[in-house]
């Protein structure tokens, strides 16, 4: 298991298209991707589920990642947090 707190730089937060680029990442690895934010768990391949944390630029959440390919995942979601969610 790897895991990583990584901060929201996106000025809208992951509203439906940043969060269906986090969720169209996610799918591509076999590792379970839960993203946490305070109490709040869910899974990271579930787009209602991101939607429904309300993340707003500037918050702060875990990624918590389990699977054979957990280093690349935690590698690519990071990548896409520190360039913004933009394709």
């Amino acid at each position: 298991m790897v895991t990583s707190v990584v901060k929201v730089k996106n000025e809208t937060g992951l509203h439906a298209r940043p969060a269906s680029i986090f969720v169209k990442q996610a799918k591509n690895f076999g590792a379970t991707i839960e993203v946490k934010k305070g109490e709040k768990k869910i899974n990271g391949k579930s787009m209602l589920g991101l939607l429904s944390m309300s993340i707003v630029k500037g918050d702060e959440i875990e990624l918590i990642i389990h699977g054979e390919d957990e280093a690349n995942a935690l590698e690519a979601l990071e990548d896409l947090f520190n360039n913004g969610l933009v394709d």
